[in-house]
């Protein structure tokens, strides 16, 4: 197993920085995402909630960052090779030590995802738990490098690489928790009918596109009250913060704001209630 273990961390280090690539791509440029096919249900709606994001960078860019620091620690000991056998040998036990700390990290905060799915947190609408297939992937992905890092490769103290391996799991989960209690609030803002809507809104992949100098752009705004953080808005004009404006010339925007709602365009500053009959939103209105 030791002879095989980094060629299979490697392996899936690819296809996960891949996936997580290809999942960035499709935010960035707001195309559908493959077999998510159901919107408003599973990973449609998880990959366009508030903890699919941290800081409102996607939370794909960290995986697929996190996959090629593994990818890289796991190839170091192939790449520097030395004709010093204790050498080789030191250049391999730091380059397994560094995989095991990064790893054990990726694990857990892959675990505390899986615990947000299956709790339903990420469903702020209905509460349900959700099912994301991409989530499930990278999480299987990160638990078999880390079991392969562990069981693949000779440790000296096997003690002191499970105490130095908890401290981590502590460390990133406290870091974790303390980050998406941020994001937890703005989850909570979906109490109201203008969170809940917007959140509606968000799983059903609807986009806002104004300017950021447009008064009616910020008086559609004002109607979602706090809730507005959570607004999918794209800014068109390029000197705007965070442009899109390929995206708004591509999607044939003439007016500020027009609403993209299930593939059909509604111009205007729209009520709540507009947007929630034009989104097929069920919910309460109160």
């Amino acid at each position: 197993m030791h002879r095989w273990s980094h060629p299979a961390i490697i392996l899936i280090a690819i296809f996960g920085f891949s996936l997580t690539t290809y999942l960035t791509v499709t935010h960035f440029f707001g195309q559908k995402v493959a077999l998510c096919d159901v919107q408003g249900s599973g990973c449609d709606l998880v990959l366009s909630s508030e903890y699919a994001k941290i800081f409102g960078i996607p939370l794909t860019i960290f995986g697929a960052l996190g996959y090629l620091t593994l990818g890289m620690l796991a190839g170091a000991p192939m790449l520097l090779k030395r004709d010093d056998p204790k050498e080789q040998a030191k250049i391999k036990e730091v380059a397994n030590f560094l995989m095991f700390m990064v790893s054990s990290s990726t694990f857990v905060f892959s675990g505390y995802l899986m615990y947000l799915l299956a709790s339903g947190k990420v469903d702020s609408i209905n509460g349900q738990p959700q099912f994301c297939l991409y989530c499930v992937t990278s999480a299987t992905n990160m638990a078999l490098i880390w079991l392969l890092t562990v069981f693949g490769n000779s440790w000296k103290d096997v003690g002191q690489l499970f105490f130095t391996g908890a401290i981590v799991a502590i460390i990133t989960l406290t870091g974790t928790l303390g980050v998406y209690a941020s994001q937890s609030k703005l989850a909570v803002q979906s109490n109201s009918f203008a969170g809940r809507l917007v959140q509606h809104l968000n799983a059903t992949n609807a986009k806002m596109y104004g300017a950021y100098w447009c008064p009616h752009c910020q008086d559609q705004k004002e109607r979602f009250g706090e809730a507005k953080k959570l607004i999918p808005y794209i800014e068109c004009d390029p000197k705007g913060e965070k442009p899109q404006t390929q995206l708004c010339i591509s999607k044939g925007i003439k007016g500020y704001p027009t609403w993209e709602i299930n593939g059909k365009m509604f111009s205007g500053d729209r009520s709540l209630d507009e947007l929630a009959d034009l989104s097929g939103y069920t919910g309460e209105r109160k």
